[in-house]
């Protein structure tokens, strides 16, 4: 069928590349290790398949000879500075064909009468347009009544989750495990990353997790607004994040978080192979390595809920954080660390009571 729909369309051949674990395993796994969030919602879904599949374009184009690559993307989204800075970055040689810009389409209904003038089949219709992005990791929902903000999304738009209204009634539990940052099991089992994801996304998707309705600031300078169904990724954040509390310190958490904050602009903005970037995922790489353990959640109704956690390099200590006495801690020496870290309030308020 993409073979005839390539050749109908007026392509002299068709290359198709299963993409699905290098995906996940080299763009998803690096943002979730970073715990790359974008603008305290968006995990980022989108964002992350633009340079895989640049990638695969400037691959392709390198084994067929050509001197050209093209995308479909509007003029006024992000996904053209993704594939196109992907493109600058792996081969700045090639040239960049992008019709919605060059050529008379000024909106999706154009793109649909174009298509239809050229017997292109495409999954839309002028009476529902909802601009959609599917693949392991998340689907998106942009356009239709979802560009009026005051519109509530409808059931009837999720195709991974369902409504967690309609959720079971009862809880499910689930294990996953993590080495080194990363995911690797779900209830013992070990998992390449693209099928450990797809199983989650089931499970996740019929307890109705992960659905985020949301205001984002596109990199062209506009709002938008969409609606992400992310099952198994909002799982994996929650096990990944909550394994991190047990086997980072303070100082360390602070400065992961405000690092993945620019790690997810620059995945955002289409600057995967950014050197900034790269740079950034080796110390991420590096202070996750004691990351390992599992995490334990319960699933109920759209909420994910940690239960349990477990780590062989965990820093929580039961004896010393017990209120029972403890042969490290002694409570006595508190008095002096409070009087010691409470000094510069203490100078104030001496100062302004004139003591």
């Amino acid at each position: 069928m993409q073979q005839a729909k390539a050749k109908a369309s007026g392509a002299s051949q068709l290359v198709v590349k299963d993409l699905q674990e290098e995906f996940v395993k080299d763009y998803v796994f690096p943002c979730l290790r970073a715990g790359a969030i974008y603008e305290r919602k968006y995990l980022l879904g989108t964002s992350m398949t633009r340079p895989v599949i640049a990638k695969a374009m400037v691959d392709v184009a390198k084994e067929v000879g050509a001197d050209a690559v093209a995308h479909g993307c509007t003029g006024k989204g992000n996904d053209q500075v993704r594939f196109e800075l992907t493109f600058f970055a792996l081969n700045p040689k090639l040239n960049i064909v992008a019709p919605w810009r060059e050529w008379d389409i000024t909106g999706r209904e154009d793109a649909i009468e174009y298509a239809k003038k050229h017997n292109v089949p495409v999954p839309l219709t002028k009476k529902s347009i909802y601009s959609r992005d599917r693949n392991l990791w998340h689907l998106s929902h942009e356009g239709d009544i979802l560009e009026d903000t005051a519109n509530e999304p409808q059931k009837d738009m999720y195709m991974i989750s369902v409504d967690p209204e309609d959720a079971p009634d009862q809880p499910e539990y689930l294990e996953i495990g993590i080495e080194s940052g990363l995911p690797v099991s779900l209830n013992g089992k070990t998992l390449s990353p693209a099928t450990l994801l797809t199983e989650l996304n089931e499970i996740g998707g019929r307890h109705g997790i992960g659905c985020i309705d949301m205001v984002e600031n596109r990199l062209v300078g506009m709002k938008s607004r969409g609606v992400y169904e992310t099952p198994g990724g909002t799982i994996l954040f929650a096990a990944a994040r909550e394994l991190e509390f047990l086997t980072l310190d303070r100082e360390t958490i602070q400065v992961k978080d405000s690092l993945a904050l620019k790690y997810a602009e620059l995945v955002y903005a289409g600057r995967w192979f950014d050197p900034l970037r790269e740079s950034m995922d080796a110390f991420m790489q590096k202070i996750t390595e004691t990351t390992t353990g599992s995490v334990t959640l319960k699933l109920y109704k759209g909420s994910v809920t940690v239960t349990g956690r477990k780590s062989p390099f965990s820093l929580y200590r039961q004896d010393i954080s017990s209120f029972e006495d403890s042969d490290v801690y002694d409570q006595a020496d508190a008095a002096g660390f409070i009087r010691l870290y409470g000094l510069p309030m203490r100078v104030r308020a001496m100062l302004e009571q004139g003591i």
